[in-house]
């Protein structure tokens, strides 16, 4: 039994109706409190979440990050208070009383939405519409993949999903459903809140859609019960535990269950109930207790719950210990890649140092795939049906297919948000390094993920070719200009645009190697000269900028590029210094995030004193950081066209010898 539960001391039998109106209580007290948020959801599916989580749902507060623990996602983020009111019940140490006491406040663990490491139990953040269902299609996924390479006695666990009306019309739904469907992930259960309110109104406003049948059409066990028939809910959970698909269980709700004037009304979803409809409220469903007072029986048998969840944790720790593959599985779930990644990526910049390849970076990114797939097999690829123009897939990767899961390469299909989702969710289970691929300019696609996989941390690596108008003929519709400076301008994510064989293979270290947030990979289509020197041990591109080019002379301008516009930058500096004796610096930029956080002692060498001149074939946003008020910028003043490479570079000015004339404009 619990340690809390065991503190408290029953006083009589308590049914599973009494549990939900606990959670109907401190739903609308705390949003009352707060005068803020989100009452209606919560109170509508108090019924659902109770009979999951009293019968069914294995969790262990007292050891919340248990490898094979069920996964719980509230994709409908905005009922957060559910969430929070089934964690204080359920006994979670961070989760007291005074905490739903403190919901939407600064600096409580209960924010408005749930946010993944902000409180413990919280398996993913919400709040963004879809995002929460489609993170779990990539838990779901990781849990067969893992549960393929380890075995069921390591890995057999759900991954459950309460999602709202909002959550089945954003888009992403359907990427996502459609790909569970299609890899049959079983373990994955999905309530549907069916309440038929959406905040303007009711959901027939805007929207027919038959969502059962679009599930069923997805591949999907579908049921539908009455969500407030606790009976029907359990038979139904049964039920999907049992098929061999995904299920969805469309449960038929009132919003605001238990409000007397307001419930099944808009007016419960996003706002308090009101002092007057909170009495009448505690009077209809006949609890008597002031605002956040739950009855000791009451918790009591919340955190009985708790206890089941202990003894199964507990279960599985001795299967652990006995299974010949611990470490492996330890190794796998704590993410350690080993050191012959690292070692392998030396040697491979040290080879193509020597042989001076010239090839496009996107094909670099392949080669050096080679070498890290090789000798890991921790990374999971993907593309976004891209495969063979992003160049993810290497030797030996084998396929994930429906109900095969023992191999590492996804094809996501033409579902760029969805893979992004996916790879979060693949990232939160653990056990894997998730990559993916799509070209740069459909970064607009998945950006609500991506998104997310900075704002949690993640270390998702997104692979993006086809980076400027270096692609030619395909026109601006496929031409990213604005992409690069979006993705800059987003928190704790790193965007790396290599120049050559060997700053790629440097950036996919680095992007390794940051355990605690996004990275994203900007490639080209075309080939791209090696432009180092010499080789050496340092990872230059770690600091994020370096001289590439140092003059002889003391500067007189110096160039700063990024990908494939340093080798324009470094042919410039030549014509520079040999036609008019103009004392030249190159320095190449591939990751703007880590330059800025070197200190000043570094910074002020790399960028010099002398006038500057940032080269990139994408907006100019952003630049002036780095080139000053006095600068000077040749790149892209609005889209592309649809042209062979090189004549695009002409046609848009991004050549050595506009360089070289911005140059003598700066310095005469």
């Amino acid at each position: 039994m619990n340690s809390q539960a065991a503190a408290l001391k029953p006083v009589a039998a308590v049914s599973e109706r009494d549990m939900a109106n606990a959670i109907r209580a401190l739903a609308m007290d705390s949003v009352q409190k707060a005068n803020s948020g989100h009452p209606g959801m919560p109170m509508g599916m108090a019924d659902v979440a109770t009979v999951l989580f009293s019968r069914f749902i294995n969790i262990d507060p007292s050891a919340p990050h248990w490898p094979d623990r069920d996964r719980f996602v509230l994709s409908a983020g905005h009922g957060s208070m559910l969430q929070y009111a089934l964690h204080y019940l359920l006994g979670f140490d961070d989760m007291p009383i005074e905490e739903l006491q403190r919901f939407r406040q600064l600096g409580s663990r209960t924010a408005g939405h749930p946010e993944y490491g902000h409180a413990l139990g919280i398996e993913t953040t919400t709040g963004p519409l879809g995002q929460g269902i489609s993170t779990a299609v990539g838990m779901a996924l990781a849990e067969r993949m893992l549960a393929a390479r380890h075995g069921a006695d390591l890995v057999d666990h759900f991954t459950y999903v309460i999602a709202g009306d909002g959550c089945l019309q954003e888009g992403i739904s359907h990427e996502a459903i459609d790909l569970a469907g299609h890899l049959k992930l079983s373990r994955l259960i999905v309530f549907w809140d069916d309440n038929a309110i959406s905040i303007d109104g009711p959901t027939s406003l805007s929207t027919s859609m038959d969502q059962p049948a679009r599930f069923k059409a997805a591949g999907w066990h579908v049921q539908s019960v009455d969500g407030h028939d606790m009976e029907a809910v359990a038979a139904a959970i049964e039920a999907a535990q049992q098929s061999d698909r995904p299920s969805l269980i469309a449960c038929r709700t009132v919003i605001g269950k238990g409000a007397p004037n307001l419930g099944g009304s808009e007016k419960t979803h996003g706002a308090p109930l009101g002092d007057a409809e909170i009495a009448a409220t505690r009077e209809n469903i006949g609890w008597a207790y002031a605002p956040f007072e739950v009855p000791d029986d009451i918790l009591f048998t919340w955190r009985e719950i708790a206890g089941r969840g202990q003894a199964a944790r507990l279960a599985w720790e001795q299967r652990l210990a006995a299974s010949p593959r611990r470490e492996a599985f330890e190794s796998a779930v704590a993410g350690n890649l080993p050191d012959a990644v690292f070692e392998a990526l030396g040697a491979f910049r040290k080879e193509h140092v020597e042989k001076a390849t010239k090839v496009a970076t996107r094909k670099a990114s392949e080669m050096a795939l080679g070498a890290i797939n090789a000798a890991t097999d921790l990374t999971v690829g993907g593309s976004a049906d891209l495969t063979h123009s992003n160049l993810t897939i290497t030797k030996g990767m084998d396929r994930i297919a429906p109900d095969d899961y023992a191999g590492r390469y996804v094809h996501y299909g033409i579902r760029e948000h969805g893979m992004a989702a996916a790879m979060n969710g693949i990232a939160l289970h653990g056990g894997f390094v998730p990559y993916g691929g799509t070209f740069l300019c459909f970064a607009d696609y998945a950006r609500g993920a991506m998104r997310l996989s900075a704002l949690m941390g993640q270390r998702v690596i997104y692979v993006m070719t086809h980076d400027s108008i270096g692609l030619g003929e395909d026109g601006p519709t496929h031409q990213p200009i604005e992409h690069l400076a979006m993705l800059r301008a987003t928190p704790n994510l790193n965007v790396f645009r290599p120049a050559d064989i060997i700053e790629t293979a440097e950036c996919w270290e680095l992007a390794l190697r940051s355990e605690n947030r996004p990275s994203v990979l900007v490639l080209s289509r075309q080939n791209l000269p090696m432009l180092r020197q010499a080789h050496s041990d340092e990872n230059r591109s770690s600091r994020g900028a370096y001289v590439l080019r140092e003059p002889a002379e003391h500067r007189a301008v110096t160039l700063i590029a990024t990908g494939s516009e340093v080798e324009i930058a470094i042919a410039a500096a030549e014509r520079l210094e040999t036609e008019h004796g103009i004392a030249t610096a190159v320095v190449s930029m591939p990751c703007w995030e880590l330059f800025e956080e070197q200190d000043a002692n570094y910074r002020k060498p790399v960028l010099g004193s002398a006038p500057r001149i940032a080269v990139e074939a994408a907006a100019r946003l952003g630049w002036d950081r780095w080139i000053g008020d006095t600068g000077a910028f040749v790149g892209m003043a609005g889209f592309g066209a649809s042209a062979p490479a090189p004549d695009l570079y002409r046609h848009f000015d991004i050549t050595p010898e506009a360089v070289a004339a911005a140059a003598l404009k700066l310095i005469v």
